[in-house]
């Protein structure tokens, strides 16, 4: 089996800001982003032919990280009114395609992305993650692939080798280390991408790093300034382990008829 997950909000946002510098009206560009997001999902259909598929919003917009850390996402910029509206009519466009819509109160989307593509690789199953969001690439391995549908590639572990010059295994602490500036999580001051590399080059884990006493500059900035680290890499992380409450065969594709 292999499971495809669309990262929806990420892929309609982005599909809503190009109908929206093409089209003046308002109504109408909801409406191409509908048809956008349709023939979106069709070529990824076709692409991929998967035997099963979902589409996971974001219906938790504060989670733990806003309660461990307030300034979580603070100043992101929201989501266009009108597109918020819409997005009833965007989840009804999907499942017409047979794509059913999962969302959460409690927990971001991220997470239960997670969750869906690591139970199925502990039970050594395949899902490809749709999304340009490069926090997906700390979940990938022989089982779970990150495709980015905008540049047509794969977020694979050469793209990680590439663009960070680390393994897929380290990419937590060094987000743990440099912060994510579009979550608003600050990382250890001081400590930029070209450090962070450095340090993890030699010390391979944040953890080995703390571990040891520090001798030069970096090092002892990161452990003087440990607590942001360690509270940063913990909202970096994703959660792998919800409780979704639902059986995997509700997610088939194409889904089964009625009597079937």
């Amino acid at each position: 089996m292999q499971l495809l997950i669309i990262d929806a909000l990420n892929l309609i946002r982005r599909l809503h800001a190009v109908q929206a510098q093409r089209h003046q009206h308002e109504a109408t560009a909801l409406a191409a982003t509908g048809a956008a997001l349709t023939n979106a999902a069709n070529r990824l259909l076709g692409q991929f032919r998967p035997s099963h598929v979902v589409a996971v919003f974001d219906g938790a917009p504060v989670g733990f990280r806003h309660h461990l850390y307030p300034e979580y996402k603070a100043g992101r910029k929201p989501m266009p009114e009108a597109l918020a509206g819409y997005l009833g009519e965007l989840q009804q466009l999907l499942w017409q395609q047979g794509i059913d819509a999962l969302l959460s109160d409690t927990d971001e989307a991220d997470d239960l992305i997670a969750t869906l593509a690591s139970t199925l690789s502990r039970h050594g199953k395949s899902s490809i993650i749709v999304s340009t969001d490069q926090g997906f690439c700390q979940l990938l391995n022989s089982h779970i692939r990150l495709w980015d549908h905008f540049n047509q590639r794969w977020l694979d572990e050469a793209f990680v080798q590439q663009h960070f010059g680390l393994k897929v295994g380290q990419l937590v602490d060094y987000w743990a280390l440099t912060g994510v500036s579009g979550s608003q999580i600050k990382g250890v001051p001081g400590i930029g991408p070209k450090r962070a590399k450095a340090l993890l080059q030699q010390y391979h884990t944040l953890d080995q790093l703390l571990a040891t006493p520090p001798q030069l500059k970096d090092e002892n900035t990161v452990h003087t300034h440990q607590h942001h680290a360690l509270l940063s890499r913990q909202l970096v992380k994703l959660v792998d382990d919800i409780e979704l409450g639902f059986n995997l065969q509700d997610l088939r594709y194409p889904p089964p008829t009625k009597g079937s």
